[in-house]
């Protein structure tokens, strides 16, 4: 009688352990050493899901696992995504975490950025989304005019910082990620402060912008925040040399000439008094707190030091102004530099 049941349950239990060995003996191995990176585009099918595994992994039965994919209809739950597949993995174990949707994130950082086509070009390939659908989808204005923005002020929303994104993510979810991180950045004490200097956070954005652009000197922005404020409130233009240089587009341009403070452009503050209509670049949060957080003085003119240290001479007076920039003038001559 025994002999019988042990004829009967043998089968089952050899199937049991070829069945658990398909599903968890048969394994993955990176292409390369490590781990390996594997990219789902949005709207891949089942057949090229397959054949981008068996691309980039070494599988030991293709066979068997996409038996394991069927048995677990992962056909109806693809999820394009960035995952990381790691050594060991089993068949069982790569179709569950692509079933589920389990993406590795990652790391986007962006500073130094001036126009949406800078930003574009540092975001676009870290992310599904690439540069070209970046700018189209800032370039139009619908996109965003219900957020309060325009084309000229858009560049505000991308604080420069490291943030965390799935790779799947396109321009539209870009940038409703951005503008979730700008409105928690301005928070119910920013825009107190900015209140207080009877400014809006756009307005602050776009003077930080410049003070941005000033100087690279964290220590100075706060001080030269403070020339601009003073300027503003006496309503003296602002005579900001970096708008000159983005109205020409020449950010490394090392000498400002009589010739270009006469360009009819919003941007040119020689010409035009306030703030200029948008950033001038994308501002940092640092020269945002510069603004909301500006000395208290009463310098009106500032110019660079002779020495070419970086740092600037603050002045008063005009004359005493004029003095220091005559010395700086006097030292670019010696250095021949002339534009």
């Amino acid at each position: 009688m025994r002999i019988y049941i042990l004829a009967a349950i043998l089968p089952a239990v050899i199937l049991s352990g070829l069945f658990c060995y398909l599903v968890f003996g048969v394994t993955i191995r990176p292409a390369g050493s490590g781990s390996q990176v594997i990219y789902l585009p949005e709207e891949s099918t089942f057949e090229q899901v397959m054949d981008s595994l068996k691309t980039n992994l070494r599988i030991d039965n293709l066979k068997v696992l996409q038996w394991v994919a069927e048995k677990k209809n992962y056909r109806s739950h693809i999820k394009p995504g960035r995952y990381v597949i790691e050594k060991g993995m089993s068949c069982n174990e790569l179709i569950n975490i692509l079933r589920s949707g389990k993406q590795t994130p990652v790391l986007v950082t962006f500073s130094n950025i001036k126009t949406i086509y800078d930003l574009a070009g540092r975001v676009g390939g870290k992310i599904e989304a690439d540069s070209a659908r970046i700018v189209t989808f800032l370039s139009d204005t619908e996109n965003y005019r219900s957020d309060g923005f325009v084309r000229e002020n858009i560049i505000s929303v991308f604080l420069p910082d490291t943030y965390e994104f799935f790779w799947n993510t396109g321009p539209g979810e870009f940038y409703s990620r951005m503008l979730r991180e700008y409105k928690k950045f301005w928070n119910a004490e920013r825009i107190r402060k900015a209140d207080e200097k009877k400014l809006t956070p756009l307005e602050v954005s776009v003077l930080a912008s410049i003070v941005d652009q000033e100087t690279s000197m964290p220590d100075e922005k706060p001080v030269i925040a403070g020339v601009y404020l003073n300027r503003l409130k006496r309503g003296i233009p602002l005579q900001a040399d970096p708008t000159i240089k983005f109205v020409i587009n020449d950010p490394k341009m090392s000498r400002i000439l009589r010739r270009h403070l006469s360009i009819n452009s919003p941007y040119n503050t020689y010409k035009y008094k306030g703030l200029p209509p948008g950033p001038i670049s994308c501002p940092a949060k640092d020269g945002i707190e510069a603004v909301l957080n500006a000395d208290n003085h009463d310098y009106l003119y500032f110019v660079a030091r002779s020495d070419f240290s970086g740092y600037h001479v603050f002045s008063r007076t005009l004359s005493e102004h004029n003095r220091y920039a005559a010395m700086y003038r006097k030292e670019l001559n010696r250095r021949k530099i002339f534009r």
